[in-house]
């Protein structure tokens, strides 16, 4: 007998053009979808008629268990999340809840989306073309003292950073440690901030950390910090990967 199996689906930025086949397979065939609710309504066409679990932020422990209980119970069901279900997503807690003996014979497979980082870069040009890192503002799992020193880590090898949850309601203090940190090792680096990346509302704002818009920040907002081979020309942020140096290139 073939063991239950819980989706684990990227449902990517949130417009249905970027929604991947796979993701699209799976949530057709599944009787069960779980997730945030405000996700649930992004693609809502495609869940309608489907039995719901849907809940609140920070919800996501009792929704993933339930949906686990309704595998159990012989249901198709799948769990989504935004972007990627790898990336800050559903496919890691689902892992970790399969180490309990109730829930350990039920398989986690993984539909892959278009996560935030790489929706967000599109839109800013191509600044993510040589190495660079992804890193969560977010203190609810991760202490604010490590990722205040992960930030100092990577501002001090000069990479490109994203960076995800910048700001809440509550929490409006470390994007600007963030900053201050990136200017204190690369100075007045370009940026970009990205809002509701193919969403609608959306809007990209290229900046200076010397003039960082620290007021339009928000949940929904990706950060992208340049380093010191970012350009900045006509609207649009990218990175020199050495075509240049290696091949040359006529002006």
């Amino acid at each position: 007998m073939n063991p239950p199996i819980v989706y684990a689906v990227g449902i990517g930025p949130g417009s249905p053009e970027l929604l991947t086949p796979q993701a699209r397979q799976v949530l057709e065939s599944c009787t069960v979808v779980a997730g945030y609710k405000l996700y649930l309504d992004l693609i809502a066409p495609l869940v309608a008629g489907k039995k719901l679990i849907a809940g609140a932020m920070r919800g996501e422990l009792d929704r993933c268990r339930r949906a686990l209980d309704a595998a159990l119970e012989g249901e198709q069901v799948a769990v989504i999340g935004s972007g990627d279900a790898g990336i800050y997503g559903m496919a890691g807690l689902l892992y970790e809840l399969t180490e309990l003996d109730r829930y350990r014979h039920i398989a986690i497979e993984v539909a892959p989306g278009i996560t935030a980082a790489v929706a967000a870069a599109a839109l800013a040009g191509a600044p993510l073309m040589n190495d660079f890192a992804v890193l969560s503002l977010s203190d609810l799992m991760t202490p604010r003292e490590v990722i205040l020193n992960r930030l100092e880590k990577v501002a001090a090898a000069d990479l490109v950073t994203v960076l995800y949850n910048p700001a809440s309601t509550r929490r409006r203090e470390l994007p600007e440690r963030a900053v201050e940190i990136f200017r204190s090792h690369g100075g007045n680096l370009p940026a970009a901030l990205v809002r509701d990346a193919y969403r609608g509302g959306q809007s990209v704002k290229l900046v200076t950390l010397d003039e960082f818009p620290f007021a339009e920040v928000q949940m929904t907002t990706v950060v992208i910090v340049g380093n010191s081979e970012t350009i900045a020309r006509d609207g649009k942020l990218y990175v020199r990967r050495g075509y240049k140096e290696k091949y040359g290139l006529e002006k």
